[in-house]
């Protein structure tokens, strides 16, 4: 990474004394063998001594300061066919070693000398990046969302297993009507409980700790199907939640992978497995009740273990396929995995080397953490309750089922086409904002249906739970892209603002799952007001977080065009490739 190098040290290899206790480069204008031979290239001549006691640290300096060209990198270690890079200092140890073993030392021959290669630039070509980004669209982002679907699958069938009698099979005597209440609410309670888990994906290989989620999630949701009282339910759900907990943190998992202009796509891809999984698992329960008669076993059990079991399953699949990192892609070729490490920028942030608790400061992190609080009050209970809230308009249990799955449908392409156009225009928060309003829209119209003098079955109803399901999927995957996109530093404060949000974001569903008492039917009028009020609170907050960034955004910028303050010219040194920001951190609006 630093050219040509010539250690000074002497006939036994040793690294000579110096005053600073550093490693000090220099750069001389013409490079040498240990012949004397002149080759293409640059020399440098490096002076190791060990660290000061007083600091503990290493030191250097290099002359070399020129910015790069966008998709052009020097190549320090590495040749185009993705060679390995390795330390400089192991270099230094190997020239110890090969000078211990010379028969031809002599003084005149320190400085010691040992020729590289000469320095090159590594290019790549827009095609090769968008290759690269198509395999770990295919191979990492497809996999992640079909895990994904069979994760929120298990999550949210017991609403469909409820009117299938799971309800009349498991209920007391006398019975308690709060028992799949509580049975919802600890789902959510432990995925409070464990959401720090997200921060395991920087420290646990992630091929192995999500096929461990997986399997655990798996084997529980099965074990729901044998269940033989609430209170066993309850606390089934409890384990499921803390499977269920770890998987939070595929979003910040992706932004390994991809630029910031590219994450919320590969967000909503992941994402929309949320309705897609809810409208197959309206479909598959809509199956399963229709076979009740033919099958021996009570048609909610079925359910559970049929839609448990392909988790176990797929568990080995991802223990094999899911890459840690871009340089570890089995999939990738020496090369792409170069192109994949190099095309995406390092940290702009200092702190990247502290503990990222400096992200709980940020107001951006709080304010999209409070965005998903609210947003989940209507995300988490509605594909719970709405078969329940089908039945009491009047429709059976089977056409229940049914119903259920269209607007779910209907939500997967949306929320596709919305990221798409995110990404497209490098904007978040014109689109959560839209969505959010057409989320009140629909909540507001089921509020007020009663007052309206609609009946309970009325068709209008049933239209209003569209706009209130679409609006809502599509907050979440803005808001959870917009989040990440925000986070200023590296992955430590990535890691602990993205926690941040999904543990402030989990107490909307505690509230959420007591939004639909059996008492408050067929209009349910209290709990659709509270989620009108919570995507309007959505809106406001999203307003003012747009605001305050443009604020923000423009501030950098004057301080930039002044030549004071702001990151411009921060020289960046990442695998001993240097690269000059041309433009500081901003806020993606």
């Amino acid at each position: 990474m630093f050219g040509d190098y010539t250690f000074d040290g002497n006939k036994e290899g040793r690294p000579s004394n110096s005053n600073n206790g550093g490693v000090n480069v220099s750069s001389n204008s013409s490079t040498s063998t240990a012949a004397g031979e002149a080759v293409d290239g640059e020399k440098r001549k490096m002076i190791i001594t060990p660290p000061s006691t007083s600091t503990g640290s290493w030191e250097s300096s290099s002359s070399d300061s020129d910015a790069l060209e966008k998709g052009h990198y020097e190549n320090d270690d590495d040749d185009d066919d993705g060679d390995e890079d390795i330390d400089p200092f192991e270099r230094g140890r190997g020239v110890n070693r090969m000078g211990r073993g010379h028969d031809h030392d002599d003084e005149e021959q320190s400085p010691m000398t040992v020729k590289r290669k000469p320095k090159k630039e590594f290019t790549y070509t827009a095609e090769e990046e968008k290759a690269v980004v198509r395999k770990f669209d295919k191979k990492v982002v497809v996999f992640m969302a079909v895990l994904y679907m069979l994760a929120f699958l298990d999550r949210s069938n017991i609403g469909n297993a409820r009117i299938a009698n799971m309800d009349t099979d498991l209920q007391s005597d006398p019975p308690n009507p709060q028992y799949y209440s509580y049975a919802l609410s600890s789902f959510y309670l432990a995925y409070l409980l464990f959401e720090w888990m997200a921060i395991l994906w920087r420290l646990i290989p992630a091929h192995i700790y999500v096929s461990a989620l997986v399997a655990s999630w798996g084997i529980v949701a099965c074990l729901q199907g044998i269940a033989t009282s609430y209170p066993i339910l309850i606390a089934l759900r409890f384990f499921l939640g803390i499977g269920e907990a770890g998987f939070t943190g595929v979003p910040f998992y992706l932004s390994f992978f991809f630029k910031r202009e590219e994450l919320a796509l590969r967000t909503a891809i992941f994402i929309s497995a949320a309705p897609l999984a809810t409208s197959f698992s309206s479909t598959l329960a809509f199956a399963i009740t229709s076979l009740s008669n033919i099958i021996p076993i009570a048609p909610w059990r079925l359910l559970f273990l049929l839609e448990g079991l392909p988790c176990i399953l797929i568990a080995g699949l991802a223990f094999s396929i899911i890459p840690d990192s871009p340089s570890t892609a089995s999939f990738l070729s020496p090369r792409q995995k170069k192109i994949a490490r190099v095309r995406l920028p390092p940290s702009s942030s200092p702190s990247n080397n502290g503990t990222g608790l400096s992200a709980l400061k940020d107001p951006t992190a709080w304010t999209t953490s409070l965005i998903i609080m609210l947003t989940n009050l209507a995300y988490s209970s509605l594909p719970a309750f709405l078969p329940t809230i089908l039945t009491s308009m009047g429709h059976s249990p089977l056409s229940s089922q049914a119903l259920s799955a269209p607007p779910y449908l209907l939500s997967f392409l949306t929320v596709i086409v919305t990221a798409y156009l995110s990404d497209l225009y490098r904007a978040r928060g014109p689109f959560l904002i839209f969505h959010a309003v057409f989320s009140f829209a629909g909540y507001l119209l089921l509020s007020l249906s009663s007052t309206f003098g609609l009946s309970p079955g009325s068709w209008l109803r049933y239209a209003a739970v569209f706009p209130a399901a679409i609006g809502f999927f599509n907050v979440v995957v803005l808001t959870i892209a917009w989040n990440v996109n925000n986070s200023r530093g590296g992955a430590k404060e990535k890691g602990v603002g993205f926690a941040l949000m999904q543990v402030v974001g989990q107490l909307g569903p505690l509230g959420g799952m007591w939004l639909y008492p059996d008492a408050d039917g067929p209009f349910y009028t209290a709990g659709m007001g509270v989620c009108a009020a919570a995507m309007a609170g959505v809106v406001v907050l999203a307003g003012g977080l747009r605001v305050y960034m443009r604020g923000q955004n423009t501030k950098w910028d004057g301080e930039e065009e002044e030549g004071r303050g702001g990151e411009e010219g921060v020289m960046l040194m990442e695998r001993g490739v240097e690269r000059k920001k041309e433009r500081g951190f901003r806020y993606m609006l």
